[in-house]
Formats: C-alpha cells, sequence, structure tokens
C-alpha cells in the first residue's frame, strides 16, 4: 500500500497532522490539506520535517470545484476536515453545515469524479450523545445534543449516501476521546496541562463527573491507518476506543501528580455546557474492529499523559497556548 498517494483534510489540525506524519514514515506519498489563510500558515504542519513525498495544498472544502482538482490522481483519502469545538457550535451553527455537511458532500462527489480507491471518513462519539448503554458499539442510537454533533451525524450519513447509492468505497471511522501533543487547549487535557505547567494555584474546569473514553492520538491514527487497508471495511461504521471509562475528575488528579502540582479545581461556568447538551458518559466498545484488523491501543493513560505533559513542556510549545483566556 505504501505506493499509494493519499490524500489528509485537516492535516493542520491535531489528529491529521499526527497521521500526516505517520503516513509519511510508512512510506506513503501524501498530499496534506491545510486550511486557506493569508498568513500562509500550514498550522501543525509547520512542525513536520519536511519530505520529497509531501505535499502541502491550502484550500477550502467548501468549494466543491477545488475537492475536484484536491483528490485528482489520488488512491486514499483520509477526510478529517471539520469544525469540532462543541462551545462554537452553539454559536456559530450554521459554519458547522457548510463545513461539516456541504463541505464532506463536496468531497464525497469530487472522490466519485476522480474514482477514489478509499474514502475514509472521520466520525466522533459525541454522535452517540450521552450513553443509553455501555460500552457503547456501533449500534447505539445516535443523539444530536449539539449542533457540532448534529453536524457529523449528517456528514457520516451523507458519506454513507454515497456508498449506498454510488459505491464510494466509504468507511466511517468514529474515534472516541484522543488527546496528545498539538491539541487545542479547547479540549480538556490540553486545558488542564497548559494552566498546571504555567503555575497557576487554581485550574479553571468544567464538570468533573462527567466520563470519557480517552485514546493517545497515534492509537487512534494506526486505527485509521488500518482501517484503509482492509476492503472489509468498506461500507461499515468502526468505532476507535480504548474499552475504558474516566472521570475527568480523575484525568484532574492524575495530571497534578504527573506534573507536582497542589492546584485545586475552580469551577468555570462558561466552561459547562447546557443541561440537555452535556455528554455525560462515554465507554467505548471496539469489538468490532478488533475483530476486524487486531487493534489493540498501545499507550495507556498514564503513558500518554506522560507523554503529552512532556511535550507541554518545552517552552517553545508552551508559549503557543493562551492559558488566561478560554478557548471555545
Amino acid at each position: 500500500m505504501s505506493d499509494k498517494s493519499v490524500l489528509v483534510t485537516g492535516a493542520d489540525g491535531f489528529i491529521g497532522s499526527h497521521l500526516t506524519e505517520i503516513l509519511l514514515e510508512k512510506g506513503f506519498k501524501v498530499r496534506a490539506l491545510s486550511y486557506y489563510n493569508s498568513f500562509n500558515n500550514w498550522g501543525w504542519l509547520e512542525q513536520i520535517k519536511s519530505s520529497v513525498k509531501l505535499e502541502i495544498v491550502s484550500g477550502d472544502i467548501r468549494d466543491p470545484y477545488f475537492c475536484i482538482g484536491l483528490t485528482k490522481d489520488i488512491d486514499i483519502v483520509f477526510h478529517l476536515a471539520a469544525l469540532i469545538a462543541i462551545p462554537f457550535s452553539y454559536k456559530a451553527p450554521y459554519s458547522y453545515v457548510q463545513t461539516n455537511v456541504l463541505g464532506t458532500t463536496n468531497l464525497c462527489q469530487a472522490c466519485m469524479s476522480n474514482s477514489v480507491e478509499r474514502l475514509i471518513q472521520t466520525s466522533t462519539s459525541e454522535v452517540y450523545g450521552s450513553a443509553l448503554y455501555v460500552p457503547i458499539d456501533e449500534k447505539h442510537p445516535l443523539q444530536p445534543q449539539s449542533p457540532y454533533s448534529a453536524s457529523k451525524i449528517a456528514s457520516d450519513a451523507i458519506a454513507m449516501s454515497f456508498y449506498n447509492t454510488f459505491e464510494l468505497p466509504v468507511t466511517i471511522a468514529r474515534p472516541f476521546n484522543t488527546y496528545g501533543p498539538r491539541q487545542s487547549a479547547r479540549a480538556v487535557i490540553p486545558a488542564i496541562i497548559s494552566q498546571l505547567l504555567t503555575g497557576r494555584e487554581e485550574i479553571d474546569l468544567g464538570d468533573l463527573e462527567t466520563t470519557r473514553d480517552f485514546n493517545f492520538v497515534k492509537d487512534i491514527c494506526h486505527g485509521f491507518i488500518m482501517l484503509a487497508l482492509s476492503r472489509d471495511s468498506i461500507g461499515q461504521t468502526y468505532n476507535i476506543g480504548s474499552n475504558t471509562e474516566v472521570a475527568i475528575g480523575e484525568v484532574f488528579e492524575l495530571l497534578k501528580e504527573i506534573t507536582g502540582s497542589d492546584a485545586k479545581y475552580v469551577c468555570d461556568k462558561l466552561r459547562i455546557r447546557p443541561n440537555k447538551s452535556e455528554v455525560r458518559r462515554l465507554k467505548c466498545d471496539n469489538t468490532k474492529l478488533a475483530s476486524l484488523t487486531g487493534y489493540r491501543p498501545e499507550f495507556s493513560m498514564e503513558r500518554g499523559l506522560r507523554e503529552t505533559v512532556t511535550w507541554f513542556s518545552d517552552p517553545v510549545n508552551l508559549s503557543r497556548y493562551k492559558t488566561d483566556t478560554y478557548n471555545i
């Protein structure tokens, strides 16, 4: 498969940059899409070593004609480009429909036009909402508890409709909560780490009782690649997770231990979601993925957190985070 040409949309983001890096290490030729901006900034792709096998393209998946050119001469597409911040989706829901739903439609149509061999559509565990039962398998009902999750439910449905209607070889990869180096401070783990490492005695957080199935970013990326390598995954949805459940409060205490901090928790009302929008509990069932590919996460929670803290401890990396500002 290493002779294949791969497109990663959202390659300038957290997971996308790690996936690009791993694909290059495996010998793939990668076209990496960075969201166009006038600063000519490639996001986290700026941190990746240049390679003759890496082509960085700036653009926007909301333009259907751009997507046609983007997917030309591409064999495999990993579609990660999306608006993902849940709080911002309360303020700007239409932008989530434009990027996540219409953008995915444009990309699917372009893949059809250019006879792309595989499309890996990135979903999210947020589409499940608060668990009606645990562990959560792929048959769990979908519950749109935020405009963000609604847009991802719709984008997954669009992608699968192209498989059912036009036989576009689509696989939906549904990762549970991901963390690691380069993640935005809008997510809880980097929000905690960045505040702890600046020496704050009081750490602003939201609800500590909610639970999540946390996964180190490299494990998630390997799950994506395993699905792309299996033709038996076409037309199916697969959870990528660790089959564990951890409360935010437990993560806070573990990070205090790792960083040697005795900081206290302070409830920041800005970080509390509307009651019906809050996802109270998530725990993955990855049986379907494991049965197909033999997938097993390599990183324990503590190992992954220690590697993440080490990255944030670099003053250059930490300086990129505005720890006194709530990033929605």
